[in-house]
């Protein structure tokens, strides 16, 4: 089922424009990355003296009247982040003109001109987490940032100017330190214990009127909502209110303990609906500890693309129901490779624990330390199958093919009609280069596809790579028409090189 993209806004307040800041498209991001580094040499590896409750919450207790006692322990760790960065502005037409520019005598910029420049800034809020002046808030809060301005909430009025330890885009995290002692340090939760119904307050600096508290409760867990390309997510979901400038804000429970971090609503206008989205605080504080120890963030990697299971694909793979993750490719001599992973397994469980969905697959292999060993129940061909798996380090960068090698020689190209309304023909020098084709991708080019038939309902369009029909490999036109032949009954599993990635299609024929 395909869902409608919602209305995300990520909660910095911009009061250059007094504009909202809506999460347009997903963002992929480095896996970690130090801006600053406070110490003195590499490997002088710091630690933060962090305050952590994991005792579980009374939820026997009748509700109180106040919540002031748990305020006054927790709202002096929270503080209010102050941005700014220089940016240029584009000036309007005709002075872009340079015939206009010499009329009148304007230098261009390489003659010694200036682009004219604005002070952009903005607001959000962050936590406290160690004494010593080590902050935690959103990478989106100080993204960009020349100056960032941390201002304290503990009585003192103190203004703080603060440096960039580490920031981490894949979970929207950054940790913050300011040159101080004595700071009123949160006291972190335990998110793993939460649960849909419990009780808790958000804590931050709305629209630059001043810290606020609101109240709600845990209305949702493990949310996964997409605004983050190739990141991470797990967030709690809140009807407590959250709004702009509430971002790096802190989410406590009933006990005063942080157990998320406020980052994202969702919102047409960009108010607050009661649909709020908070980070783990077992997550960021992950996060949190490698950025402060290494100035980085390392996670494990399987060394596979994966996919959803549709109720199709379920069909076609004869499983029992849609949990799990479909292998679409193996990286070569990877982790997952050296497992013994193949294409077509579904990954049903991690350790024991059942696997819900790709999301929450490629969450429970970052969370992972490079060279750990897990234990993968796959489902292969309709039967269990155990494996162990040592996982390598996830890449700073998404590899972008896997393994290309030089092709030899031409090939006669022969073209074919496959499915009803679906061309194919084999791959030869000329089409490569015009499709952008790996040369270690074999198989069959689609070259066109009826609209409204079958194939294309199942997702076939002209540029993809047939790589196998059913359990078949197909290197060639010829191969896949025989492949197709051979296949039983009217449902068709094809699986397709598109654009860098694996997918499998399952086709329906009339």
């Amino acid at each position: 089922m395909k869902h409608r993209a919602l209305p995300y806004t990520i909660l910095t307040f911009a009061a250059c424009t007094a504009s909202l800041l809506i999460l347009a498209r997903p963002v992929l991001g480095e896996a970690g990355a130090a801006s600053w580094w406070p110490f003195g040499k590499k490997d002088e590896r710091p630690t933060a003296e962090i305050k952590v409750d994991q005792q579980p919450l009374k939820r026997e207790s009748r509700l109180t009247t106040s919540f002031a006692p748990i305020i006054d322990k927790t709202a002096p760790s929270i503080v209010s982040v102050k941005t700014s960065r220089t940016v240029s502005i584009q000036p309007f037409l005709p002075f872009n003109d340079p015939n206009f520019r010499r009329f009148f005598g304007i230098p261009d910029e390489e003659e010694g001109g200036q682009m004219p420049q604005r002070r952009n800034e903005g607001l959000g809020s962050g936590v406290i987490v160690s004494a010593d002046g080590y902050i935690l808030t959103n990478n989106h809060v100080v993204d960009g940032a020349d100056e960032i301005i941390v201002d304290l909430q503990d009585g003192s009025s103190r203004e703080l100017t603060a440096k960039v330890v580490g920031t981490d885009s894949r979970t929207d995290l950054a940790v913050l330190k300011v040159e101080a002692s004595g700071l009123p340090a949160a006291i972190l939760g335990d998110s793993d214990q939460l649960l849909v119904g419990d009780l808790v307050l958000a804590i931050g600096n709305p629209f630059g009127v001043g810290q606020t508290v609101t109240m709600g409760i845990v209305s949702a867990k493990s949310r996964n909502i997409g605004i983050s390309r190739g990141g991470y997510e797990d967030f709690i979901q809140t009807d407590a209110s959250i709004n702009q400038g509430n971002s790096g804000g802190a989410l406590v429970d009933a006990e005063g303990r942080v157990v998320g971090i406020n980052t994202a609503i969702i919102s047409p206008s960009g108010g607050n609906l009661g649909i709020g989205f908070a980070i783990p605080i077992n997550m960021a504080r992950n996060v949190m500890e490698q950025l402060i120890r290494d100035g980085k963030v390392t996670r494990g990697y399987l060394g596979v693309q994966i996919e959803s299971i549709t109720a199709d694909k379920q069909q076609a793979f004869n499983l029992e129901n849609t949990n799990g993750a479909l292998v679409t490719n193996v990286e070569k001599d990877g982790a997952a490779a050296k497992g013994g992973l193949q294409r077509g397994d579904v990954i049903v469980e991690v350790d024991g624990k059942p696997v819900s969905d790709v999301p929450a697959l490629r969450l429970k292999i970052a969370n992972l330390s490079p060279g750990t060993k897990v234990s993968l129940k796959v489902v292969r061909k309709g039967k269990p199958v155990d494996l162990v798996v040592t996982l390598g380090e996830f890449p700073t960068e998404e590899p972008a093919s896997l393994g290309a090698t030089e092709k030899k020689g031409e090939e006669e190209s022969t073209a074919s009609t496959l499915f009803k309304g679906v061309d194919i023909r084999d791959l030869d020098a000329a089409l490569r280069r015009q499709g952008n084709v790996p040369d270690d991708i074999k198989g069959a080019l689609v070259t066109k596809v009826a609209p409204n038939s079958p194939a294309a309902e199942a997702g076939m369009r002209p540029g993809q790579v047939i790589q196998e029909i059913g359990d078949a490999p197909v290197t060639n036109a010829k191969e896949a028409v025989s492949a197709l032949r051979a296949t039983k009954g009217k449902i068709v599993r094809v699986l397709v090189w598109d654009r860098g990635a694996f997918t499998y299609l399952v086709i329906k024929e009339k």
